[in-house]
């Protein structure tokens, strides 16, 4: 199974971005979305940008990830 997590574009150098993903911070491909800004939330899927996404979509992404590894990360069991 393939998972698409999202993300917030913290900083952009040239192709590449910083971004957060819950909590932690990672670097990604961004050529393939659309004028890609600073603040723009994004799903990432295998270090790559694939698809911007609103905030509202993206809080609740977050939300369910959160309600499937926990606050901590850790799966629930």
């Amino acid at each position: 199974m393939c998972l698409a997590v999202p993300a917030e574009i913290i900083s952009i150098d040239g192709t590449y971005a910083l971004v957060e993903i819950m909590g932690v911070k990672a670097n990604i491909y961004i050529q393939l979305i659309e004028e890609p800004r600073i603040g723009d939330h994004v799903l990432v899927h295998a270090g790559c940008a694939i698809e911007k996404i609103n905030k509202a979509y993206y809080s609740f992404l977050e939300e369910q990830y959160e309600n499937i590894l926990g606050r901590d990360g850790q799966m629930n069991e």
